[in-house]
């Protein structure tokens, strides 16, 4: 039988940082099968492992479609994948929609390696700043989500968007992010209602568009972030050249076996 562990990564706190669901495949299964559990599950990623090549296939899936990339539920598969599975090695490599991409144990944790995103400039033909509530500084685009400049830390913990006229937008996801205080250098929040996921706690994939908007502006290759979710979560960002290096934690809550 398959194995299924629900995760928090990107803290060290049980019911902080992001909730992953993590299948450890027993048996090939499809893409409709897949998608239901993760429906299912109701979670803002379900991530399904199966071993290839001396690596790991990876998939991810929101409650209502497959994505590209995910952050939160790679670290937390490399997490179960050491813990649970009894993966000794200190680098484990997946291939998934987004290429090779690589996970490396530390003293820090797990650092995940992933393709940067480089920012443009984005002319919307949208209201944001009446969709967030907010006056805005900037605008970018990456290759799927759009990132919204706030005024200041406080700004962004304080926006509620309106959520029916951002699952409009023609982009997967909207990144709002500002200058963070003296121990973070910027702070953000990711929303993706067209995705099924309203708000996520913890967003490694957006942080892939947030390193290179702010290496640029604060003059940094690596970075300290914080999202402000309400379950709140830190991760360090290192950005070099074509490439985003994402260190954070894990805990597992809860682990069992699928009867299906």
């Amino acid at each position: 039988m398959s194995e299924l562990f629900l995760v928090d990564a990107f803290t060290e706190t049980p019911f902080r940082g992001n909730p992953a669901a993590v299948c450890l495949l027993d048996e090939e299964r499809d893409t409709q099968w897949m998608q239901a559990l993760a429906m299912e599950m109701n979670l803002s990623e379900t991530a399904f492992l199966r071993p290839q090549d001396g690596g790991y296939d990876l998939r991810w899936f929101t409650p209502k479609t497959e994505v590209n990339l995910c952050g939160h539920a790679t670290l937390a598969s490399a997490h179960v994948l050491r813990t649970h599975a009894r993966v000794m090695e200190d680098e484990i490599r997946f291939f998934t929609r987004s290429g090779t991409l690589l996970a490396r144990f530390n003293e820090m944790g797990i650092e995940l390696d992933f393709p940067s995103d480089p920012v443009k400039e984005l002319v919307p033909e949208f209201d944001l700043a009446g969709i967030l509530g907010q006056p805005i500084i900037a605008t970018r685009q990456g290759r799927e989500k759009w990132l919204v400049e706030l005024a200041s830390e406080d700004a962004v913990a304080q926006c509620h968007p309106d959520m029916a006229r951002l699952a409009a937008l023609p982009a997967l996801g909207l990144i709002i992010t500002a200058r963070g205080s003296t121990e973070t250098d910027f702070v953000s929040r990711f929303f993706a209602p067209a995705a099924g996921v309203d708000e996520d706690p913890v967003t490694g994939s957006a942080h892939c568009t947030l390193a290179d908007y702010w290496s640029e502006r604060l003059g940094k290759r690596v970075m300290q972030a914080r999202q402000l979710s309400a379950r709140g979560g830190r991760l360090q960002v290192r950005l070099d050249k074509e490439r985003v290096y994402l260190t954070g934690k894990a805990v597992t809550i809860l682990k069992g076996k699928l009867n299906v």
